[in-house]
């Protein structure tokens, strides 16, 4: 007898889901990998070429394990191998490895301590509250200034391209970290004097990149709190590079309006920063770096050109302009009546 009721329909056979949307859900694997290769300091382990017995003895980590990790970094092309030796390839002996002049090893443990922040994403999201902090180490905050430093000075060219320092003779970086922008400055203008307000665990660090690039005649530090300090007066140009993403709308308000007061009559301020579009959904990259700061601030984001505009009028600055840089950044300009 046939059977009653409705007629099931026929399962449909599974649908794979498309490649490149399951290569990003798996991304972070190959991170992972990399990253704990930093945090071992793997990549210097191997300069010379070693096996992996050899290297779990130098490192004082488990030989199974250590070599499961040198077979996954010799398939992502960063370690060659050869017979039962590993040995850094091109990349990570010019990048990776200590004591390379082009070594950004420090630099990229930032993103090592970013990770486990991030793994707090989802509660973050449920709560609104940053990931918690266990307290700044010093090697955080060198890891963290190196970072800044690298990226800095990739993009200083074009930001003072797109700069007139003509009559420029007093500049202020404010959260300047390093001093990437304030030697940048210092080379495209040799008549300026440009001073770097930060932290006081920052400063030393400044000093250090100012006193390497040989200006520490005319890159000066000044340790201060970007939160509450007065900034001076008579400065002919104010940068704020990547800082305002740290802040909420009043913070930013305030902050604008103080570094506005610190200019002389006809001085710039400068911010650079992720200039996102009316929607927010662009530049894709300050849509993602907007994360970061969710991770990692109470209150930080990323802002439109309108918001930006905003608060340099009510801090009572004229001759507005953005200009968008070939990057995912741009600079909001404004000049003090």
């Amino acid at each position: 007898m046939e059977p009653t009721g409705p007629r099931r329909p026929a399962a449909e056979p599974p649908v794979p889901l498309p490649d490149d949307f399951m290569q990003s859900v798996r991304a972070w694997q190959e991170s992972r990998i990399i990253l704990t290769a930093l945090e071992l300091d793997l990549f210097t382990a191997t300069a010379d070429g070693a096996t992996a017995a050899g290297i779990a003895r130098r490192l004082k980590t488990d030989p199974r394990a250590t070599a499961a990790l040198l077979h996954a970094l010799a398939a992502l092309g960063l370690i060659k191998k050869q017979g039962d030796a590993f040995r850094a390839g091109p990349l990570a002996a010019r990048h990776l490895c200590a004591g390379s002049p082009h070594c950004w090893r420090t630099a990229l443990l930032h993103t090592a301590a970013l990770w486990h922040r991030w793994s707090s994403l989802t509660e973050c999201v449920r709560t609104g509250e940053p990931a918690p902090r266990t307290g700044q180490d010093p090697a955080d905050t060198e890891a963290f200034i190196a970072a800044m430093h690298h990226n800095a000075a990739s993009r200083a060219p074009e930001v003072i391209a797109a700069l007139d320092l003509r009559g420029v003779r007093r500049a202020l970086d404010l959260g300047g970290g390093s001093g990437a922008y304030a030697i940048a400055l210092g080379r495209a203008a040799p008549g300026l004097m440009v001073e770097v307000l930060d932290l006081p665990d920052v400063v030393p660090l400044t000093a250090r990149y100012a006193a390497e690039a040989g200006l520490s005649d005319r890159v000066t530090v000044r340790a201060g709190d970007l939160d509450a300090d007065d900034f001076g007066s008579g400065y002919d140009l104010v940068l704020l590079s990547a800082i305002c993403h740290m802040n909420g709308p009043a913070e930013n308000a305030d902050l604008i309006r103080r570094a506005a007061l610190a200019l002389a009559p006809g001085g710039r301020l400068v911010v650079q920063d992720y200039v996102l579009e009316p929607d927010r959904t662009a530049p894709r990259a300050g849509a993602v770096f907007a994360i970061n700061m969710l991770v990692n601030t109470r209150a930080g984001g990323n802002y439109t050109e309108a918001e930006y505009l905003g608060w340099m009028r009510a801090a009572g600055l004229g001759g507005l302009s953005h200009v968008r840089l070939t990057g995912p950044t741009g600079l909001v300009i404004g000049t003090r009546r």
